[in-house]
């Protein structure tokens, strides 16, 4: 009697896509220890080898369920944290100078121009958490910074032109 080999677990779903666990935050996919479901070249060519994530075994999943609801208390103080530094920076108001023909800047403003008004109000962010787009005229614009995943807070700047 010829006995097949066990076969190993199929962790794919039938229309070419798989779930993996996300080891760390992947823009425009996820957040770290989000169970995502992705086409099979992005996970096994990319995502895994990267070491950005890690297949979504029944075992991995008990693992990070647990995990989870360890770091869920820890996790209430981080957002309270988040939601205070929210609104101290709301009541930050933020006018950046730049050289000006008319309305027209030379040059442009960007993230970093914001992050360093913030570090000159006494709030120190990291630039890649404040998303604003490339200003090229004077006049009020909004940024968006997120301190947390679920705390995201829409800053309200000014450009004004610098007087000579």
């Amino acid at each position: 009697m010829l006995v097949s080999p066990p076969r190993e677990p199929n962790f794919y779903n039938k229309d070419n896509n798989m779930e993996l666990i996300l080891k760390q935050d992947v823009q425009n996919l996820g957040f770290k220890d989000d169970v995502v479901t992705v086409k099979n070249g992005y996970g096994r060519n990319y995502l895994i080898p990267q070491g950005f994530a890690q297949l979504a075994t029944p075992s991995a999943k008990k693992v990070l369920a647990e995990n989870l609801k360890q770091r869920a208390h820890k996790e209430a103080k981080v957002v309270a944290d988040a939601k205070a530094l929210a609104e101290t920076l709301k009541a930050i108001e933020i006018k950046i100078t730049a050289k000006a023909g008319g309305e027209k800047l030379f040059g442009s403003i960007t993230n970093i121009d914001i992050v360093e008004a913030l570090a000159k109000a006494g709030q120190v962010i990291d630039r890649k958490f404040v998303t604003s787009g490339i200003v090229k005229r004077t006049g009020k614009y909004t940024a968006s910074v997120r301190l947390h995943r679920d705390v995201i807070v829409e800053l309200d700047y000014e450009i004004v032109a610098e007087k000579a």
